[in-house]
């Protein structure tokens, strides 16, 4: 069955029992992309140990890409990479929606028109976080950037761009960038950006960390397909299948293709059986991101553990 509705409901809306969901209808057309990915990705990537840090260990580190993210006032969701800039500022990512106000924006993935909480708001990072239960807080942060506040100021009307170009920044507290290690866990990486996409049935591998999987962490780690990628989104987006598709909670988590590379950010779920999940990719959203904030020097940070597939 072809997947013609998608919902954007992969985050777990903090104060309610259950996050109410919408549909929207993707027409499979749109104008060619209008952000080019610019020149080579190692412009765009850190070696850990050449990003000015020194990284917490893979054992000792409470925040790194999977942990849970809860936006005040938004939704519980699941960081994805780690990334840095000039001034050394440490970040990590989420989607956009995840800090969306109220249910409307799910109803509707535009960025372009959704309504979203304001630059400055407070995230936390938490572990052991419940449907209703926040979990502890192991660090603090502050959104500082939201690729739907960016296109809204600056006026972005290409289709595709505003539909799933999904990606926010979350600017890790002083006190808590000790805490960091920027390795995905359990796979290890990311060991590079992908910028080629995938092809038909290439294995990638993710990792969510939704509260609706009461603390079985077992349940986070997981597998895809990937579905042949569609020439009318211009490389915006990625479609695959999975034995244990994304769930509300998992929004903005991170997968890696087949050879460990950052692929992209969970955002969407398309409604058909099998059920398909969408990711934006990473590398539009971070070219996005640089040329539309004014964070200098916006860098993705490899990982300082290698990739396994094979766990």
């Amino acid at each position: 069955m072809q997947r013609s509705t998608l919902y954007r409901a992969f985050a777990v809306t903090v104060t309610a029992v259950v996050a109410a969901t919408g549909a929207h209808l993707i027409a499979g057309s749109g104008t060619a992309s209008s952000l080019p990915w610019p020149g080579s990705a190692d412009q765009f990537t850190l070696a850990a140990d050449r990003s000015g840090h020194r990284w917490a260990s893979v054992a000792s580190a409470t925040i790194t890409p999977g942990v849970q993210t809860n936006t005040q006032g938004g939704r519980q969701c699941t960081a994805n990479y780690t990334f840095v800039d000039n001034a050394g500022n440490v970040y990590l990512g989420q989607a956009a929606h995840c800090a969306g106000r109220g249910i409307g924006d799910l109803a509707d993935p535009d960025g372009c028109t959704a309504d979203s909480l304001p630059l400055g708001t407070d995230v936390t990072f938490n572990r052991g976080s419940l449907l209703i239960f926040p979990g502890e807080v192991v660090g603090t942060g502050q959104l500082v950037y939201s690729s739907w506040l960016a296109m809204q100021h600056d006026g972005e009307r290409d289709h595709n761009t505003c539909i799933y170009n999904d990606f926010a920044l979350v600017k890790v507290a002083s006190d808590d960038v000790g805490k960091v290690n920027p390795s995905v866990p359990y796979w290890g990486g990311p060991v590079g950006i992908n910028t080629t996409g995938t092809d038909i049935d290439d294995c990638v591998y993710g990792y969510g960390n939704s509260g609706l999987r009461f603390g079985i962490t077992e349940l986070s780690p997981r597998t895809g397909q990937s579905k042949a990628d569609g020439q009318a989104t211009a490389g915006w987006t990625h479609a695959l299948t999975a034995p244990m598709p994304g769930i509300p909670g998992d929004s903005g988590s991170a997968f890696l293709d087949r050879n460990g590379y950052a692929l992209g950010t969970l955002s969407t779920l398309g409604i058909s059986l099998p059920i398909v999940n969408n990711i934006g990719d990473v590398s539009h959203e971070l070219a996005y991101a640089r040329a539309h904030s004014n964070i200098s020097g916006l860098s993705l940070v490899l990982g300082t553990e290698p990739f396994n597939p094979n766990r």
